[in-house]
């Protein structure tokens, strides 16, 4: 893994989050459902933002970040949902979604620029 790319490295460390919490929702609440739905979500972030970085266009590298965006915004959701419903608590949400935000405005903000080059 590149050291030096932000959007890579954060969204790695996000999936890696996603992972943990989906086992912490399956072994403490036995939620099989959402919790799937946040694992797939949270974990396409990343997978898009490498399939990205492989591109072999500027076209290519742009529609698999818009990806990306989307997955992270339904991400969001999910991790809404999951608090709504008591499944994670006011904190761990908190976390994760401030998480989720972070990547949605680098994400946001490499589109921005490559749309305007």
């Amino acid at each position: 893994m590149k050291t030096d790319n932000a959007v890579q490295i954060k969204s790695y460390a996000f999936a890696v989050r996603i992972v943990n919490v989906y086992k912490y929702i399956i072994q403490n609440h036995q939620e099989y459902v959402l919790s799937k739905q946040l694992l797939r979500s949270g974990t396409s972030i990343g997978a898009n933002v490498e399939e990205a970085l492989g591109g072999h266009s500027q076209k290519d590298f742009l529609h698999k970040l818009s990806i990306s965006y989307k997955e992270a915004r339904e991400t969001a959701y999910w991790i809404k949902l999951l608090r709504d419903t008591h499944y994670l608590d006011n904190q761990q949400s908190q976390s994760l979604l401030n998480d989720v935000d972070e990547l949605l405005r680098i994400i946001g903000s490499i589109q921005k620029t490559i749309r305007n080059s």
